[in-house]
């Protein structure tokens, strides 16, 4: 069983507590351990956690099915973790529910919250978020997808690329070119039902974890101009925002795979024989072991810091980036060393360590890789310097 000391911290209150420990034994009968169609699994993840009143937790406002009226970022969180600890499809599907609706949480109608949310909440209806692009990932300025005026309605062309859900998702929220500036100022936010004429499923992208995952195109796609989130040339300020929320929610993922992964490697050192003692009585496992507790610990103070600060209202692009790069790479360090305690046994397919070093990898990429991360925290770092020797 993973450690749990951290929810005393004083990050957290007692309903943050009591919520992981609903979920904790909720989850223990609704996962199972393998799956075999993965649209066909995460259909029925989104089902259940809907029925159970799980996904009241990702969007925001008690009129359309939230549970609160603002998304509690530290129940986010902490539902992420519990749920990537168990299965990372499961953590998946709760996960794109809130990413796929939080612009409509943040900046919809009350008709469009009306319609989406209600469904989102309920596990009625799968969300999705169209933002990337074939030549347009971390780079959202040099987006291609327009929208363009005709007389009622917009009407919407070009390719949108890595999306999750892409297939599945009953609508998406997508981001195009409306022109009303250069760059980043001159986009704007559409919610598109996937039944809408000149919209297509152009391809569908397999990866090393199974997930739905797809390539869009828009070909002429008309939506009426109520179908536009917020206001025209508010569309990189509505995706940056909803990143804010979600990118610190990936670290608390990252942070559910990396638990799994010490409890894993704790249960095989202890266990494993090896010229008359076990693996945990080598100094190097215990060497590794500390290493992983350590990466484990520090990348939870990142997380939950930045979860608390949203909480309280303050703007945490820095706090995110910061724990988004430090949870993911340190997860990925974390499983890579619970593989090789576990040795051959580790690279065996199906495995729950092999399981989740095919789960992490994306996690480093996805929703601002590494990388990018990296640029965040030094021009944020950089601002806040020059800002003081004024």
């Amino acid at each position: 069983m993973s450690d749990k000391s951290y929810l005393d911290w004083p990050f957290f209150e007692d309903r943050h507590r009591q919520l992981q420990a609903e979920l904790e034994r909720w989850i223990s009968g609704n996962v199972t351990a393998h799956h075999g169609d993965a649209d066909s699994a995460c259909r029925d993840f989104v089902t259940r956690l809907g029925k159970a009143g799980w996904l009241r937790y990702a969007v925001g406002g008690k009129d359309c099915g939230g549970q609160f009226d603002a998304i509690d970022t530290r129940a986010i969180c902490l539902l992420r973790e519990t749920l990537a600890r168990h299965d990372g499809l499961a953590d998946f599907a709760f996960a794109m529910q809130g990413l796929g609706s939080g612009a409509l949480t943040l900046h919809g109608s009350p008709e469009q919250k009306q319609r989406y949310l209600t469904k989102v909440a309920a596990g009625e209806a799968i969300a999705a978020f169209a933002l990337s692009e074939p030549g347009s990932g971390s780079d959202v300025a040099a987006m291609e997808c327009t929208a363009r005026v005709d007389g009622d309605d917009y009407v919407l062309d070009g390719d949108k690329t890595w999306i999750s859900n892409g297939g599945i998702a009953d609508f998406y929220v997508v981001f195009a070119r409306t022109g009303e500036a250069p760059g980043s100022r001159g986009l704007s936010a559409f919610v598109v039902g996937a039944d809408m004429p000149g919209f297509e499923v152009a391809e569908r992208i397999e990866v090393i974890a199974p997930h739905p995952l797809a390539r869009l195109r828009f070909t002429a796609c008309r939506v009426p101009r109520s179908a536009m989130i917020g206001v025209p040339g508010q569309g990189f300020k509505v995706a940056m925002q909803t990143l804010d929320i979600f990118r610190t929610s990936v670290a608390a993922a990252a942070l559910g795979f990396a638990r799994r992964a010490l409890d894993e490697a704790l249960s095989r050192a202890t266990k494993r024989k090896m010229f008359n003692q076990t693996l945990a009585d080598f100094q190097i496992t215990q060497m590794k072991l500390a290493q992983m507790a350590t990466a484990i610990d520090s990348s939870a103070l990142l997380t939950y810091r930045a979860a608390w600060l949203r909480d309280q209202g303050q703007t945490i692009t820095r706090e995110a980036a910061m724990a988004k790069m430090t949870a993911t790479e340190s997860a990925q360090q974390v499983i890579d060393a619970a593989v090789q305690i576990w040795g051959g046994l580790g690279v065996v397919s199906g495995h729950p360590v092999e399981k989740l070093y095919r789960e992490i990898r994306a996690l480093r990429i996805y929703e601002g890789a590494t990388e990018v991360q990296q640029l965040i925290i030094a021009r944020q770092t950089l601002a806040a310097y020059s800002q003081s020797e004024r």
